[in-house]
């Protein structure tokens, strides 16, 4: 197998040294810009159908085509990258949503947008691959740590993002947002192909087209049914019909996967209960955690006419979800820790247990500012714990040559948890609204509901997490270090 020059390099030379202390915060900081790419366009969503001439329901499709487009394309690309190289398929998810950046720096098109961010969702393929990569090529002394990071850049990069977005908005033009992410973008490919060495683990063989295919139509069929059944009605044929052909080409797709001789997705390893329940437990978790988001900005941006709104600006409700970013950031080596000393099972099982306490705050008061930020801050911590402990699980379950690919799938589950609460909680927030100025705007009885429903969930998840079996490492894992070190040895005797 060929090695990349980086790793043929005399461990004591210079830029060796320099990479090797740079691939945690240039793979971390890919994992921000990632989630700040999904994050920016939010603020925007209001006036887009006035900057672009077209309709609300078209500019909607700006945040469905990322959220289906990383659907598909996270599990198929950590197929990839297991298969042709994670650094090399990394490397070409940023270069995707980089390029998807500039085409919406330079027009103004709804269809171009549209195109632009489908581009950009292949960026959710760059948690799962980083964590693949901290895997194959770090000791296991500072794994740990490095993946609750990874795992936690999601909500950094979300919290980032808003407040970033909506103070470019305010004081420059909407393109200038997308000319800087551009940048950044451009940025991190050229440190990532720099900084970052490529894994020498590998599963060669025949990439499964027909199983990606099948996998795409049932995921976009799922997903848009879901985002979009508020809008065209959930008994409406075209939700129903969408449905029903994801369920049917599902089943076709699981039949056809235990057949292929190098599936897409090993259904016999998601089926085993430590890779399957820790599936479940992301769906539950990124069902809980997503509603925070939502109904936090929603909230405090509601008019005092309203009784309980608060009246904030984007800007400023942007800085109520920070401090649950910089949360995530210092909780993360906590969670490693704990991970380290009881299990990421018994972290996960607490995340997910914490993420309930922060909706019990929720309920208690949603009127007052400061506890608003303090229940959205105690949600974003238990985030943290649960994410971080998710990715350790499946590395801890699954061999080494199937990491991208099955941190990949725990992704998606978490994104399709992520779209089924932004469904559920629309839904419970349109049910319970009343008329201001001719206008409906939901009750806080519909909020303190949607808190309720995310928090039953989150005790869900902490029951999934506490039914997975113990979590002592796998044989892949033990193979997995000795591949790892054993490529090493050989490339710098080869040198």
């Amino acid at each position: 197998m060929d090695q990349p020059a980086p790793i043929s390099q005399p461990s004591g030379a210079p830029a060796s040294r320099l990479r090797d202390r740079l691939t945690i915060p240039v793979l971390a900081s890919g994992g921000i810009l990632m989630a700040v790419m999904q994050t920016v366009v939010v603020p925007l969503l209001p006036d887009l159908p006035r900057l672009t001439g077209a309709s609300a329901a078209a500019v909607s499709w700006t945040v469905t085509a990322t959220l289906l487009s990383g659907a598909v394309l996270t599990p198929v690309l950590g197929r990839a990258g297991d298969m042709y190289g994670k650094r090399r398929v990394l490397t070409a998810a940023l270069v995707l949503m980089t390029v998807g950046s500039v085409m919406c720096a330079l027009s103004s098109n709804i269809g171009v947008l549209i195109a632009a961010r489908a581009l950009q969702g292949a960026a959710a393929s760059v948690v799962p691959l980083s964590i693949s990569i901290l895997r194959d090529e770090l000791p296991p002394e500072r794994r740990g740590s490095a993946v609750a990071l990874m795992s936690s850049t999601v909500g950094i990069g979300a919290a980032l993002g808003l407040p970033l977005a909506a103070v470019v908005i305010q004081y420059a033009d909407w393109h200038t947002m997308f000319w800087l992410t551009s940048a950044l973008g451009a940025l991190g490919v050229t440190a990532t192909w720099w900084a970052v060495r490529e894994s020498p683990v590998r599963e060669p063989g025949r990439f499964d087209v027909l199983g990606a295919l099948g996998l795409a139509v049932a995921l976009v069929c799922l997903l848009l049914g879901v985002s979009q059944g508020g809008q065209w009605g959930w008994g409406s044929p075209r939700v129903l019909g969408l449905f029903a052909v994801a369920v049917a080409v599902l089943a076709l797709w699981w039949w056809q996967q235990l057949r292929a001789e190098r599936p897409l997705v090993d259904l016999r390893l998601v089926t085993r209960p430590r890779v399957g329940l820790s599936h479940v437990a992301a769906l539950l978790t990124g069902f809980a955690f997503y509603a925070n988001s939502l109904v936090t900005a929603q909230l405090v941006q509601a008019p005092k006419a309203t009784g309980y709104g608060l009246g904030l600006s984007i800007v400023a409700t942007g800085l109520c979800l920070l401090p649950g970013g910089v949360t995530m950031l210092l909780f993360s080596p906590l969670s490693a820790r704990i991970s380290a000393a009881r299990g990421p099972r018994v972290t996960l099982a607490l995340g997910a247990a914490v993420i309930a306490c922060g909706y019990v705050l929720r309920i208690a008061d949603s009127r007052d500012l400061w506890m608003i930020i303090l229940g959205a801050t105690v949600v974003a911590t238990g985030t943290t714990l649960a994410y971080s402990a998710l990715p350790t699980l499946i590395l801890r379950a699954v061999p080494a040559h199937q990491t991208a690919s099955a941190n990949g799938v725990n992704v998606l589950m978490r994104t399709i948890g992520q779209a089924t609460s932004s469904a559920a909680v629309a839904a419970v927030l349109v049910h319970h609204s009343s008329p201001l100025a001719g206008v409906p705007v939901p009750t806080l009885h519909g909020y303190l509901l949607a808190f309720a429903m995310a928090g039953a969930v989150a005790l869900a998840a902490c029951a999934a997490a506490l039914s997975i079996p113990g979590d002592t490492p796998a044989d892949g894992t033990r193979r997995a270090g000795r591949t790892t070190r054993g490529a090493r040895d050989g490339a710098m005797e080869g040198a």
